[in-house]
């Protein structure tokens, strides 16, 4: 029996956020179906951009080739969103085991950013309500996806009353309940969405914020990458001062500083991303960029890899959850590439505990530059966006065929999403 190694979707819009469920669905942990969940998000130029979670429509397409009368992804279940969402992400897994005050058992979160940082509540599969007419269809199939908290804070430096639009957000795996947010308005704000309140808001770079990711294993510190082309670290036991990891060089041959500011331009960082497996690696890009940045903590100023690959400019990037770390990133060239950096990040000194602050520098490590990719995925048109899948057991279905484990990459272009068996 062979095994399926690539699944399709066609949205009916443009998708630009996206996120694979982090964990299997409450009750549903032996069903292949409930691990094979995606979040997806609309673009479109208007306030009619909606989200959606689409599923496996049947769990024989993962072993059964001839199984092509009916897509493999389904839509579950849809919502408004208004404007397009910057950023959409589940909950991450240890979210499950959380004591929340106001959540449902049953329900799973997920969360969005746009004009405001929203949090959903998902209820699905859950046996339809039995109906007291005989021979009534369920509808809907008991999927439920409502909007439970809208947070936008008054902004430290702008004065309308609504909050300035907010460009991506990272969920805290060790506690769920706390997310931090990016702004144009140069801010961050960390929230807790269990009790709908903003934690603290700072100044976080000169310019507009475009990403910000929690350090794993950690509550306290955070680094944020933006238009200002520099990569920081905050710590919330320590907000007086932030650390500067990383600034882009200045372009060659760019125009000279402008009178109200003496800084040259810089190259806007967009992303930011830490190694799940070692948390002193991070990865970033800059806007327009071919290349991909690797940067070790305990050497700030200088990347120490920079994969070289892409002939067109890099839009997303991911590490998957795996011992062994792969990190993929897409691109316009509607490429996505496959880079095998464990042979470059093992070191000898022992990985940074979540406790320690910001120290313990590394003398100059020497930049590599990596140009071969261990695998490549070429797509019909631009890749915009990608999503792991966390580590996918084996299972075996009702009809005795069973799945090989493993991970799977999800990849957005235009309105068709691939899923492929890695």
């Amino acid at each position: 029996m062979t095994q399926t190694t690539l699944l399709q979707y066609e949205a009916p819009w443009p998708v630009h956020a996206l996120d694979w469920c982090k964990s299997t669905a409450p009750g549903h942990q032996s069903r292949p179906r409930s691990a094979f969940r995606l979040g997806i998000a609309s673009l479109t130029e208007d306030y009619r951009n909606r989200i959606a979670i689409v599923g496996l429509q049947d769990e024989r397409v993962l072993v059964e080739d001839d199984y092509t009368d009916y897509p493999d992804f389904v839509t579950l279940v849809e919502a408004n969103h208004g404007y397009p969402a910057t950023n959409l992400q589940w909950q991450p897994a240890s979210a499950s085991g959380f004591p929340w005050t106001g959540k449902a058992p049953a329900a799973e979160l997920l969360a969005t950013t746009g004009d405001a940082l929203r949090v959903w509540e998902y209820f699905g599969d859950a046996p339809p309500a039995s109906s007291a007419y005989v021979g009534r269809q369920p509808t809907g199939g008991g999927h439920r996806l409502t909007l439970k908290t809208a947070l936008s804070g008054q902004s430290k430096v702008q004065s309308q009353s609504t909050g300035p639009p907010l460009t991506s957000f990272s969920w805290n795996e060790k506690a769920p309940s706390l997310v931090v947010t990016s702004s144009i308005d140069t801010t961050c704000t960390v929230w807790n969405i269990d009790t709908s309140t903003a934690i603290t808001q700072l100044i976080a770079h000169d310019r507009e914020v475009y990403d910000v990711a929690w350090l794993p294993g950690s509550t306290d510190i955070f680094v944020s990458v933006g238009a200002d082309g520099s990569l920081r670290a905050f710590d919330l036991r320590s907000l007086e001062h932030s650390t500067i990891l990383y600034e882009t060089p200045a372009p060659k041959g760019g125009p000279p500083p402008s009178s109200a500011s003496s800084r040259l331009p810089t190259s806007p960082l967009l992303r930011i991303a830490f190694n799940p497996a070692d948390s002193n690696y991070m990865s970033t890009y800059h806007m327009d960029g071919q290349d991909v940045q690797i940067l070790d903590m305990r050497s700030p100023g200088q990347p120490v890899i920079e994969l070289r690959g892409h002939r067109a400019q890099v839009n997303a990037m991911g590490w998957s959850t795996t011992d062994r770390p792969m990190l993929a990133t897409a691109g316009d060239d509607c490429q996505v590439l496959l880079w095998d950096l464990a042979t470059y990040t093992q070191s000898a000194t022992s990985p940074r505990t979540a406790n320690s602050r910001l120290s313990s520098p590394r003398p100059d490590v020497k930049k590599r530059v990596v140009t071969d990719p261990f695998m490549a995925y070429s797509a019909n048109s631009e890749v915009t966006n990608l999503a792991w899948s966390p580590q996918i057991p084996g299972m075996t279905m009702n009809t005795g065929h069973s799945t090989a484990p493993g991970e799977w990459l999800a990849i957005a272009s235009g309105k068709s999403i691939k899923a492929l068996k890695v």
